[in-house]
């Protein structure tokens, strides 16, 4: 067999990851790709381990804007501000929409029923500002606390990267709590690309903030999603598309809280 023969074995599957990637980085970010795949046909649970690879690339754009910043001699505060800002701008915000609809669906709900509809409401209530106010609290104050753009670059690739791990970890254990939408259309990733997505989160991880922090925050990042499984198994019966964006949230704060020590 020739080389040229071997690059022409690995060319479909290799085009095949890249399709995934794709989909990841469409769907996960507002960043424009050609002929990524639909996100309601399954073809995001085969995407599910470029997950924490679509969360590097978004922490890279926050980094590169506070270190902008910190150049032009902004302090650290209001460059962790515009870093964050950024971030928001990369994903449409989106998992900052799935925190305030599950803290207002779980906050002011009574029953399961009540709690779904409400998350289902486009109108956002007092629970799901405070939730955003201490999201975007926390990580700025994070980063600000940080201050040395190296540490404020690795902080958040890795927070964004190990984040989005743990999206497909929730959707492996949980299963949707409603019978339609995004969640339930997407449909349950393979325990094998949940486990590719951990490993490229794990070495993200060790790259930016090293052996003891990487350990800190995957035990830290294990207790978070089980206490958040657990909450949404008991308040909603499942999980949601929400529910994801929430627990994407709380695992960025705690990777960038872990980092700080």
């Amino acid at each position: 067999m020739t080389i040229n023969d071997r690059g022409n074995d690995w060319a479909p599957w290799l085009a095949e990851r890249a399709g995934e990637l794709r989909t990841a980085v469409a769907f996960l970010t507002r960043i424009p790709f050609a002929h990524a795949g639909p996100a309601s046909s399954g073809a995001l649970a085969q995407a599910v381990w470029a997950f924490p690879l679509a969360g590097a690339i978004v922490g890279v754009i926050g980094a590169l804007v506070y270190g902008l910043a910190h150049w032009l001699g902004v302090p650290p505060w209001p460059a962790a501000a515009l870093s964050v800002a950024a971030t928001l701008a990369a994903t449409g915000a989106l998992h900052e929409d799935g925190l305030a609809d599950t803290a207002d669906g779980f906050g002011g709900g009574t029953t399961r029923e009540q709690k779904l509809d409400i998350m289902r409401d486009a109108r956002i209530g007092s629970y799901g500002v405070c939730a955003l106010i201490l999201s975007l609290l926390l990580r700025a104050g994070t980063l600000a606390s940080l201050a040395d753009p190296g540490a404020v670059a690795a902080a958040l690739i890795a927070a964004h990267a190990a984040a989005r791990a743990v999206i497909p970890v929730t959707m492996f254990f949980l299963a949707p709590a409603r019978s339609d939408g995004l969640s339930f259309a997407a449909g349950a990733p393979s325990a094998p690309r949940v486990a590719a997505g951990i490993g490229i989160a794990v070495v993200v991880l060790l790259l930016g903030l090293g052996l003891v922090h990487t350990i800190a925050a995957l035990m830290m990042l294990a207790i978070a999603t089980a206490l958040m499984t657990v909450l949404s198994d008991r308040q909603i019966g499942g999980q949601t598309g929400d529910v994801l964006g929430a627990i994407e949230q709380v695992s960025e704060i705690v990777v960038m809280l872990v980092a700080l020590r």
